[in-house]
């Protein structure tokens, strides 16, 4: 059975974002709010075969790739303040 669950001082910003989203997918706000909350929660498993097969992609993609330790620094810092 569905359970009720009350939302308390959502931030501004949080709830107009909430509110544009539920217009553009034509849904009401507590549509929107449970859509949200399973794609973060509950995220779609990709099955082994499609993981083996992306994995075998960006394997060949990167195949002649060097990286050095430096290189790797500089990526996992790319976009962090």
């Amino acid at each position: 059975m569905p359970t009720t669950l009350t939302l308390k001082n959502i931030p501004d910003t949080v709830y107009e974002r909430l509110k544009s989203a539920a217009e553009a997918h034509r849904r009401s706000l507590n549509s929107e709010a449970i859509v949200c909350l399973e794609a973060v929660l509950m995220p779609p498993r990709a099955r082994p075969d499609e993981r083996i097969a992306r994995a075998r992609e960006l394997r060949a993609v990167l195949s002649g790739a060097k990286f050095t330790p430096r290189d790797i620094q500089a990526i996992k810092r790319e976009g962090r303040p």
